[in-house]
Order: structure tokens, then C-alpha cells, then sequence
């Protein structure tokens, strides 16, 4: 007798065919399972016949993916992946165009599917699909099926890219070079290009050559939203995979083009708001832009670079604009030290000994100059208004500039890598040549503005620092799009801004201490906790959207999952794009909650183990997982963001009987508990509340006062 959990309990269709209803042994070969499938309906050739998936995604069942088969599963008897390959495959060779046509429309269906694509790849079956791509001698439609086949076929990784011929390669690139293409095919072209590119160097030189980048660009300036898109991706891919040289190669051609402008006008200030694969891109773009600054961020000032120091001097020179050719050299030596010492170096001997330090090293140096040169009027009016003040009072420019570098390299990020699943990009970037110079001369005078309003001495050098890199942080989180709606939004978050946005957060954060209102905050958590956990398993109910991060491309494969609404039952499946949430029905798989064992997170999960060392600490930061079943099968996420990580994550500890323990959670009680608090407290206005309860009167000598209620009722 088989054991109970190896009994799976199915149904199985078959057009034309009463559905039968079996108990599959797991431990019987499939072989014999499809053969008593077949006795049962009385189809002769059981080896013709295959079982797979009858909903959502339709994939062949196989011995190595049975055990994912659950009860309540509806499969089908179909074609046997090899039979459906070759049929397919002669198909695709008739000479009637519309065979041609239905078998490659059916092709790029099924070719998703793992071991369809080893059977057709098998046959040689994608030398086919490069040859008609090769001739390219069929209507735009079959063309267009027969590029997202061999798109499907080659994304399993059963086919190395580097096996593609020039021929083939060139002709890709033709498709997208063409002025006048279906867009379906431009489209499909685009995305093949993009896998060719992240999948080897070679392959990034033979692309880089054939592509015409004027046409690339072209492609960013149309209305449809999935060309625009695949071409931002296909050059972020030739950006990323780009050595050094070739890189400055391409950024300097796409400098000479305007691809800040084309972004800005056609992306940016889109009518359409600018979707989750676009601000990646967009994130990515900015981020390999901006870090091509690292190397300036990361060299020290040579104090015997001649060039170096003539630029220091320069500063003191365009400041002051003193006659020293006549003095002697102690004199202009000394006179030069004071200089130095009113623009606000802390080295006044030798300033290039304060730009040693890196980060910001040689990069203040550049932003300074660069303040001086373009702002000639606003330089000198800081320099000189300091120079006037008291000498605690002045702002010092120097040292204030060199802080301030480092302040914006920190907020821009300058000098991290892109991670695979950022989009957070400033609108701001793409409005400006040199983003980081001209916020710089923005930032300085705000430096200045602060320094007087907080009426700070040098001592106080770090808080006008501190108070700064707030004002800054602050407005670039609204997004502005230009420097001038950034220059405003600064300007306005003045000092005394700062302090009532401080003081009202210090507010919301502080609460009284007095050993009562502890006490009651700890009586009112049970109550406010159980909110949370039904907020939580509510969330769980209305389901979130999972995006599948592919090692070579990040597309569109996505998949939704959500709570049945009596908290027992998990349901998920793949879903097409991004559309309102879909309902339970819809989501074939199934995992019963009384069957989870256990929730991973981070480096723990499976799915992160198998990628060791390839996943960013940001991705380790959103995935968890679900251990399910005796056999310990794993279901894994990958959260869009750190709030659907900690809402989830809550929600199955909840499920499994755990406490929970997100900084979500933490966050959300401290300001229920606040709320209630306040609400409280609202009698108390201006009534110190004791330490201690008061004592408590001693009884009266009798209790004649007291009304006999049990007489009244008789």
C-alpha cells in the first residue's frame, strides 16, 4: 500500500472525453500513470501522450517536476512533447503560409515550456527559425512568431548565444535599424539584442557595430511605450557590458546626440506616467552616468601637481584679484596664507592638504572651480560677505565646500553599483548637463543662507552641516523636475522650517514617560497589536504582484499571489502584465497554509543560496520564502519593496502562529500607541500626571449610606 503522502488525488481531461478523477501514486513511474490514462479512455500508444498543466501556465509534467503536482490539480492528456516538436516542426516547413503561420503562433506559445524547447532544440528546430529569419522572405506576422519563439527557445539557456551566426546577428540589427518595421518585430528585435549583449563580450562588439545608435535613440522619441522601453534597456545593456574606454565611447556619442534631452522631453514629461521597467532603466541610466565621477571622488590632491595647485590659486585669485607680482616673496607669501585663510581653508599654509582627504578628494576641487567660473558675482559675494564678519562668524568656504561635496556624493550615491531592482531616479538629473556642479552652486549659497539664519559660529560648523544635508534630502524627495522648482523648494525649507518639521516629528516620536502612562501603553498593545495582525492577514487577502528577476533580463514575468478570504488556503499563478487584481479563480496553484512549515528570509532562502554571491544586499533585503509540505517544497518571493516584504513577512507569522517582527510592525504600533495616547490624554491638557497612583482612602466606619437595591426590587 502506498503511504498516504505520496497519494496526490487530480483530474484529468481530454477533449471530447469525460474527465476521470485518479489518486496519482508519486512513486509509479509516469509512464505507467499516462498508460492507465489511456486504458481508461482506450487510446492505443500511451508513449504518444503526455500530461500537463489544464490552467494558467501549461507546463509538461516530467519526473523531475511531478512532486509539484497538488490535490485538487486539473491536468490534461495532450500530445507527447516530442510528437507536438515534430509536428511543429514540419509545420513550420509546409508550403502553405498559413500552416506556417498557425504552427509558429502555436510554437511561441509552447516554447516557454522547458521540455518542449530540449525536444524542438533537439531536432535542431531554432537552426530553423534563425534560417527564416536569415531569408526573412515571410509576412511581417510570421516573422514576428518566429522571432518570440526562438526569444522563448534561447531563454532557457539550452543554446548558447555565442553559436548565433554574423548573418543572423546583422539581420536582427536590421529590424531595428529600419526606418519603416512592424513594431511587433522592432520590439522582439530590441529584446533579443538586449539578451545577446548581457550574454558575452563578443557578442556586445558584434551588437555595438551593427546597431545604429542614431536609430537606437529614434526609437526613445515614439508613442509606443514596449519600443521605448526595450530600447532603453537594450542601451543600458551596451552601457553596463562596455569596458571602460568603450563606455566613455558611447557616453560621449550619446552627450553629442542629446539623450539627456530626448529622456526629458519624451519620458520624463511624457504624458503617460513612466512605468516600473522604464524608472530601472532610468535609475540605471543615472546611476552609471553619475559614478563615471568616482575616480575624481577617489584621488587625493597631489600637493606637487603644478596644474592642481595653479587651480587652488586661481580660487584665491578670482576672490581677491590682488596685485602680489610687486612684493616680496615672504610678503606675498603671507599675503596669500590670509587669503586662503578667508576662504575658509582650514590649511591656510598649504590648502591642497585639505583636499587629501577622499571621498570627496579631487571632486571638491572641480565643484569649487566650477562655482567660480559659472557664478563669478555669487563667488565673490560669498567670499567677501564672510570676509567681513567676525572672524567665529564667518561661513567658511573652503572647508563648507568640501563637506558639501561629500554630502551630495552620499545622497546621489555616487560610487555604488546599480542594483537590479532600483528604480529611485531623480527627474532632476535629466534636466542638467553636470547635475552635481550646478546643485553644488545651488547647495553653496544655501550653506551660506543657513549659516546666517542659524547665526552659527565654527563651532557649530557640523550642524549647519547636519542641517543642510536635511534641506537637501528633503527637497529632492518631492522629485522636482528642474533645478529652478529645486532651487525654490530649498530655498523656502529654511532653518526655522527645519525646526518645526524637527519639533513636530520629535512629537509624534516623544511620549510622556510618567510610570502610568508606561503602564497603559503596555494594557493598550494587545488590543493595537491584534489590529495590526488582522491588517496584516487583510493584506495577505488582497494579494500583491511578484515580479521573477531573470540572471540576463529583467522583463516582463510576473506573478500574483493572495490569501483565500477563510485564511486556509495560498493561491498563486503567472499573470500577463500589470492589471487590476486578479481574482482567486484565476491563480491555479495552491498551497494550503496548514501545510507551511516554516518562513525564510535573505541569504536563508533557496532561491538566493543558488545565486550565492550573484544577489546585491538590496535583493537579499526583499526575499523570503515558504517552506511547505512533508517534502519541504519552497515557494519564493522576491518583494517590490521593503514595505510589501514586511507586510507579507508579518502576515505569514501571523499565519504560522509567531509573533511578528518587522520594522513595519514596530513603527506602525509606536504611532498607534501614540495616537491612543494623545487621545487619552487630551483631559490631562497641562494636569501633571503622578509617579505614583494616590493612596487610596481608608473604608468608612460603615456602609449606611449605601442603597439596598435588592429591596427596591421586591
Amino acid at each position: 500500500m502506498p503511504q498516504q503522502k505520496d497519494i496526490v488525488k487530480i483530474a484529468i481531461q481530454m477533449p471530447g472525453a469525460y474527465p476521470q478523477l485518479i489518486q496519482l501514486d508519486q512513486k509509479k513511474p509516469l509512464s505507467a500513470v499516462i498508460k492507465e490514462v489511456c486504458d481508461g479512455w482506450n487510446l492505443p500508444g500511451p508513449g504518444n501522450y503526455a500530461l500537463q498543466y489544464a490552467d494558467g501556465v501549461q507546463t509538461y509534467i516530467t519526473e523531475s517536476n511531478r512532486l509539484d503536482i497538488k490535490n485538487g490539480c486539473i491536468l490534461r492528456l495532450t500530445k507527447a512533447p516530442g510528437l507536438c516538436a515534430e509536428d511543429l516542426y514540419k509545420g513550420i516547413q509546409s508550403s502553405d503560409s498559413g500552416v506556417r503561420c498557425d504552427s509558429l503562433k502555436q510554437l511561441a506559445c509552447v516554447s516557454t515550456d522547458v521540455t518542449f524547447a530540449q525536444e524542438f532544440i533537439s531536432r535542431d528546430g531554432h537552426s530553423l527559425l534563425v534560417q527564416i529569419v536569415e531569408d526573412s522572405n515571410e509576412s511581417p506576422l510570421i516573422l514576428t512568431h518566429t522571432l518570440t519563439s526562438f526569444m522563448e527557445l534561447m531563454d532557457h539557456g539550452i543554446v548558447s548565444w555565442e553559436n548565433l551566426s554574423s548573418i543572423f546577428i546583422k539581420k536582427i540589427a536590421s529590424f531595428v535599424n529600419a526606418k519603416v518595421t512592424d513594431a511587433s518585430i522592432q520590439q522582439v528585435s530590441l529584446a533579443i539584442l538586449e539578451s545577446m549583449v548581457l550574454s558575452s563580450k563578443s557578442l556586445f562588439m558584434l551588437v555595438k557595430q551593427d546597431v545604429t545608435l542614431e536609430r537606437l535613440l529614434s526609437h526613445l522619441q515614439v508613442t509606443n511605450l514596449q519600443i521605448q522601453t526595450k530600447a532603453m534597456a537594450l542601451l543600458m545593456a551596451l552601457l553596463q557590458t562596455a569596458g571602460e574606454a568603450d563606455r566613455q565611447e558611447l557616453f560621449a556619442f550619446l552627450g553629442k546626440k542629446n539623450l539627456r534631452q530626448y529622456i526629458y522631453k519624451n519620458i520624463i514629461h511624457s504624458s503617460s506616467s513612466v512605468g516600473d521597467e522604464m524608472a530601472h532603466y532610468l535609475y540605471v541610466l543615472q546611476s552609471v552616468t553619475l559614478n563615471h565621477l568616482e575616480h575624481r571622488m577617489r584621488t587625493p590632491l597631489d600637493s606637487y601637481n603644478q596644474d592642481q595647485r595653479d587651480i587652488i590659486h586661481g580660487l584665491r585669485q578670482a576672490a581677491f584679484e590682488t596685485e602680489s607680482d610687486s612684493l616680496s616673496h615672504e610678503r606675498r607669501r603671507s599675503l596669500c596664507a590670509k587669503e586662503f585663510k578667508k576662504l575658509g581653508f582650514s590649511n591656510n599654509g598649504n590648502p591642497g592638504q585639505d583636499l587629501v582627504r577622499t571621498p570627496p578628494g579631487l571632486l571638491a576641487l572641480d565643484t569649487m572651480t566650477y562655482f567660480a567660473s559659472r557664478y563669478p558675482d555669487a563667488y565673490s559675494r560669498f567670499i567677501l560677505e564672510n570676509s567681513s564678519r567676525e572672524d567665529k562668524h564667518e561661513c567658511p568656504f573652503g572647508r563648507s565646500s568640501i563637506q558639501l561635496t561629500l554630502i551630495l556624493c552620499e545622497i546621489l550615491r555616487i560610487g555604488e553599483p546599480p542594483s537590479e531592482t532600483g528604480s529611485d531616479y531623480h527627474p532632476i538629473f535629466f534636466s542638467q548637463d553636470r547635475l552635481l556642479d550646478e546643485l553644488f552652486c545651488v547647495c553653496i549659497q544655501l550653506v551660506n543662507k543657513t549659516w546666517k539664519e542659524m547665526r552659527a559660529t565654527q563651532e557649530d560648523f557640523d550642524k549647519v552641516m547636519q542641517v543642510v544635508r536635511e534641506q537637501i534630502t528633503r527637497s529632492l524627495s518631492s522629485k522636482p523636475t528642474s533645478l529652478e522648482l529645486f532651487k525654490s523648494k530649498v530655498n523656502a525649507l529654511n532653518y526655522s522650517e527645519i525646526l518645526k518639521l524637527r519639533q513636530t516629528e520629535r512629537l509624534h516620536q516623544e511620549e510622556t514617560l510618567a510610570p502610568p502612562v508606561l503602564d497603559l501603553k503596555e494594557r493598550l498593545k494587545p488590543e493595537l497589536l491584534e489590529l495590526i495582525r488582522q491588517q496584516r492577514l487583510n493584506r495577505l487577502c488582497q494579494g500583491t504582484l511578484f515580479r521573477k528577476i531573470s540572471s540576463r533580463r529583467r522583463q516582463d514575468k510576473l506573478w500574483y499571489c493572495r490569501m483565500s478570504p477563510n485564511h486556509k488556503v495560498l493561491h498563486y499563478g503567472d499573470v500577463e502584465e500589470e492589471s487590476d487584481t486578479p481574482p482567486i479563480e484565476s491563480l491555479q496553484e495552491k498551497i494550503p497554509v496548514a501545510d507551511i512549515k516554516a518562513l525564510l528570509t535573505g541569504k536563508d532562502c533557496p532561491h538566493m543560496k543558488e545565486n550565492k554571491g550573484k544577489q546585491t544586499k538590496e535583493v537579499l533585503d526583499l526575499a523570503f520564502s515558504i517552506m511547505y509540505d512533508v517534502e519541504e517544497y519552497s515557494l519564493n518571493f522576491i518583494a517590490s519593496s521593503r514595505t510589501d516584504f514586511c507586510l507579507w513577512t508579518d502576515g505569514l507569522n501571523v499565519l504560522l502562529g509567531r509573533d511578528m517582527s518587522s520594522e513595519s510592525q514596530r513603527s506602525e504600533l509606536e504611532i498607534l500607541l501614540s495616537m491612543e495616547i494623545k487621545l487619552r490624554l487630551l483631559d490631562l491638557e497641562n494636569v501633571s500626571i503622578p509617579d505614583s497612583a494616590p493612596p487610596v482612602p481608608k473604608p468608612p466606619s460603615n456602609f449606611n449610606f449605601c442603597y439596598d437595591f435588592s429591596q427596591a426590587e421586591q
